[in-house]
């Protein structure tokens, strides 16, 4: 069980009350700080995940953005050309989407406060999902894709966008070196935050990878659930049909 100072990731309750706290916390440097440690990179990640999420089948539908965060993905969604629909954008932690607010004031984003295990919409409600470095903070991952599958319609996609550990011995040190030792100093200055950015890698670690996830999926009632690894395999972009 993890601590205040975000050791190790914790469980259950106690968990959903330690990430509600550190993005609640850290809103205000939230984009910032996603670009700045990304080297930018997590601009591509997410219109790659939009590319794959079949959104030209119904371009006038209603589309999930979960655990939303500050909307960027939810943008990349609704700026791409030919799309008329809606975007629910739901997140439990309030203050990120107070804080990404003004990006969204003339888009078709409607933000939402709900909690991605108990999602507040009927019933196969959505023409397709997406989730962007979220589904690792769930306190229980089986429960949420659950979730998603409920509000999803038969035939559509869930896009699941999420940290993963490199395959490349050379590359995996240097990441785990840059994910352990640089990020967590360069959040802790950025954001002011104690200790946000030492849960982040500790959450990837705990968090399981692709094959794992894509059973996961399977198993919550996605058929054709797959992945493919981004940037060398420090990212992983997984699909699955509802």
């Amino acid at each position: 069980m993890a601590t205040t100072n975000g050791a190790r990731p914790s469980e259950g309750k106690d968990r959903e009350r330690q990430v509600r706290r550190i993005f609640s916390e850290i809103a205000p440097r939230y984009d910032l700080l996603n670009h700045l440690l990304s080297l930018n990179v997590d601009r591509g990640w997410r219109k790659r995940a939009v590319d794959r999420l079949g959104w030209e089948d119904a371009p006038r539908g209603r589309f999930l953005d979960a655990c939303a965060g500050t909307f960027d993905l939810s943008l990349e969604l609704t700026g791409r050309e030919g799309f008329q629909g809606e975007v629910m954008a739901s997140d439990f932690a309030h203050p990120m989407l107070v804080q990404g607010l003004p990006k969204v004031a003339s888009a078709p984003v409607a933000p939402v406060c709900g909690d991605s295990l108990h999602l507040p919409f009927p019933d196969r409600a959505f023409q397709g999902a997406m989730v962007a470095f979220g589904v690792r903070n769930l306190s229980n991952v089986g429960r949420g894709l659950e979730e998603f599958s409920r509000v999803l319609e038969p035939g559509r996609r869930l896009v699941i966008l999420e940290f993963t550990e490199p395959p490349n011995p050379l590359l995996k040190s240097f990441y785990l070196f840059y994910f352990r030792r640089i990020l967590p100093l360069v959040g802790r200055v950025v954001s002011g935050h104690p200790w946000a950015y030492t849960y982040l890698p500790e959450s990837v670690k705990e968090f399981p990878g692709p094959p794992e996830l894509s059973d996961m999926m399977r198993e919550a009632g996605f058929r054709e659930a797959g992945w493919e690894l981004l940037t060398g395999g420090i990212a992983a972009l997984h699909v699955g049909i509802r």
